[in-house]
């Protein structure tokens, strides 16, 4: 799985009735913690896309610390890793079996484990596009008294929430001490899917988001040129969805720009999913996969550089040890 920015049209499950302890002056009934109408308002709208609305793009932060009565609880980001759950580590498996409450993107919240859904108190999802109602949900959660999990695939600094809930926690004017706030890391979707393609990731690498919903597509540009003329392996996030078709071929151009068209790519759908397909191919082959269903928002595109290689249907990024010993 890529990142958070996945088309669902799941609605997102609410309270009827305000459940967390916020005090009256920040208690919305359509939420059970307090966040603001307008923010869950166009979380959970069905069908909604990133970028479609200015409901999803002007989500407002409502309560304040001010608003709770209680001793905080506790928040941890987690990170699910690639999506099966034997690829969860340990620590986020217990860290969700210890939280009271967990929050999370809808199709994250399909992929726990029946034992993490039997435990919690109360689980709390919206669709695409919810990430500020929903980390502000479960930030109020917390700030109510309660222990949060919010919930995200692969590791929670990597395009997902982390952030986000810091900045949140600041303009409540709360703390991250106040909320005792930790973060769980997870196995990364360029790590997963590198696993699924051999060893292309073994030297120095960067990661490049093609969504343009929150980065602007000069500046996703920039870096892909930048990176592609460099000797780096490039790991591409969200290559492709229906809106934005351009970013996909732009990039593309691109690499084909700095690299040389028999480099080797690696596509991984699903990593970790029922549906999961690997495939390698050349560079200049890539263009013409964008219009399949091999890539979309749950691919992870791997390029390698100029010295990777294919070898018995593995990528293969020397590290340098060839320079230096004899084997």
């Amino acid at each position: 799985m890529s990142t958070d920015d996945t088309t669902d049209t799941t609605d997102a499950s609410t309270d009827a009735e305000p459940t967390c302890g916020a005090s009256s002056d920040g208690t919305d009934t359509s939420s059970s913690c307090g966040a603001s109408s307008e923010s869950d308002t166009s979380s959970s709208a069905s069908g909604s896309s990133c970028g479609g609305s200015s409901d999803s793009t002007d989500e407002k932060v409502g309560s304040t610390v001010d608003d709770f009565d209680a001793d905080p609880g506790r928040l941890v980001a987690v990170g699910l890793g690639p999506g099966q759950p034997e690829g969860m580590t340990q620590r986020a498996r217990e860290a969700l079996l210890d939280a009271e409450h967990v929050v999370g993107y809808t199709t994250y919240v399909e992929l726990l484990p029946e034992e993490v859904r039997e435990a919690a108190d109360e689980l709390y999802d919206t669709p695409m596009c919810g990430e500020v109602s929903r980390t502000e949900e479960a930030i109020d959660r917390a700030l109510a008294g309660n222990d949060v999990a919010i919930i995200g695939s692969g590791d929670p600094n990597v395009y997902a929430l982390a952030g986000l809930a810091l900045e949140i926690l600041e303009s409540k004017g709360a703390t991250a001490s106040m909320v005792d706030f930790d973060v769980v890391p997870g196995v990364p979707a360029a790590q997963s899917c590198g696993a699924r393609l051999g060893a292309p990731l073994v030297n120095d690498t960067v990661s490049i988001s093609l969504s343009d919903h929150l980065t602007d597509m000069p500046t996703i540009e920039s870096r892909l040129h930048a990176a592609a003329k460099e000797g780096f392996t490039i790991s591409i996030y969200n290559p492709w969805s229906r809106k934005r078709r351009e970013n996909f071929e732009k990039c593309c151009e691109i690499l084909g720009e700095h690299r040389a068209a028999d480099t080797p790519v690696g596509i991984v759908h699903g990593a970790g999913r029922e549906d999961e397909r690997v495939e390698i191919v050349e560079l200049g082959d890539l263009a013409e996969l964008g219009e399949t269903d091999l890539i979309d928002m749950t691919t992870t595109i791997i390029v390698g550089n100029a010295e990777t290689y294919v070898w018995d249907d593995r990528m293969v990024t020397p590290r340098g040890y060839e320079s230096k010993y004899d084997y």
